[in-house]
C-alpha cells in the first residue's frame, strides 16, 4: 500500500484530502505546519508528498528545498490558491516539486495526479535504447526516429529535446528546465528561444500539431510530454 504525507493547514481541506485518498486505498499521514510536515517526510517511507504553499512555520517552499536539499527524492505534489501567480508554480518546480495542483481540488483531479506521479515514480528514468509512444519509435542508440515506420528527419537539437522529454515524460517542465538541458546552464538564451523548436518538433511527431497529444503547453510554467 502506497503511504502519503498531505501537508496542510487548513483542518477542512486536510481532512478532505484524507478521506479521498484512503477511499482510494492509499494510507495516509497528515500534518498541519511546514515543521512537523518536514520532519515526518525526513523520516521517509512515503511515496508521494502533497504540500501546500501557504504553511504555518515554513512554507511549502521552504520545506520542498530542504527536503531536496537533504537528498530526499519522494515525489513532491503541491497544492497552489487559486489565484496564486503562474511564477509560484514555476518556483515550486525548480525547487523539486514535480507537479501541482489548483485549489479548490476536484477529488477525481487530485487522484488522477496522484495516480500519475506515481505511475512515474515507479519507472525508470531511462527509456532504454528503443522508446515507442503512439506510433512514434525512436532509437536512442541510432539517434533515428520513425512515425508509421517513415523516418523522420530531426535536427541535433529536436532530438536531444524530444529524448529529454521522454526521459522526463509526464512531468511538467519549465522552459528554463528545458532551456538549461538543450543549451547548457552556462548560456543565456531568451525564454521563448525553445518555442519555434517546440513547434517544429509537434509538426515531425504529431498528428495535429495545432491539436498536440504528446508534447503538451502548460500554461505560464511551460511543457508537459504524455505518451
Amino acid at each position: 500500500m502506497d503511504k502519503i504525507l498531505v501537508i496542510e493547514d487548513d483542518k477542512a481541506i486536510l481532512m478532505g484530502l484524507k478521506d479521498d485518498l484512503e477511499f482510494e486505498g492509499y494510507e495516509v499521514a497528515t500534518a498541519s505546519d511546514g515543521k512537523d510536515g518536514l520532519k515526518q517526510a525526513l523520516g521517509g517511507g512515503f511515496q508521494l508528498v502533497v504540500l501546500d504553499i501557504l504553511l504555518p512555520g515554513l512554507n511549502g517552499f521552504e520545506v520542498c528545498k530542504k527536503l531536496r536539499e537533504a537528498g530526499v527524492k519522494t515525489p513532491i505534489l503541491m497544492v497552489t490558491a487559486a489565484k496564486t501567480e503562474e511564477m509560484d508554480k514555476v518556483v515550486g518546480l525548480e525547487l523539486g516539486a514535480d507537479d501541482y495542483v489548483t485549489k479548490p481540488i476536484g477529488s477525481r483531479e487530485l487522484v488522477a495526479r496522484v495516480k500519475a506521479i506515481l505511475r512515474r515514480a515507479g519507472k525508470e528514468d531511462d527509456p532504454g535504447d528503443v522508446f515507442k509512444f503512439g506510433d512514434v519509435e525512436v532509437d536512442f542508440k541510432s539517434h533515428e526516429v520513425f512515425k508509421r515506420d517513415k523516418e523522420l528527419h530531426l535536427t541535433a537539437l529536436e532530438f536531444k529535446l524530444l529524448k529529454f522529454f521522454v526521459k522526463h515524460r509526464g512531468e511538467v517542465l519549465t522552459r528554463d528546465q528545458i532551456l538549461d538541458d538543450a543549451w547548457g546552464d552556462e548560456v543565456i538564451v531568451a525564454h521563448r528561444t525553445i518555442d519555434p523548436h517546440i513547434v517544429h518538433l509537434r509538426k515531425k511527431i504529431e498528428d495535429d500539431p495545432a491539436r498536440p497529444v504528446h508534447i503538451l503547453s502548460v500554461r505560464g510554467v511551460g511543457y508537459r510530454f504524455e505518451e
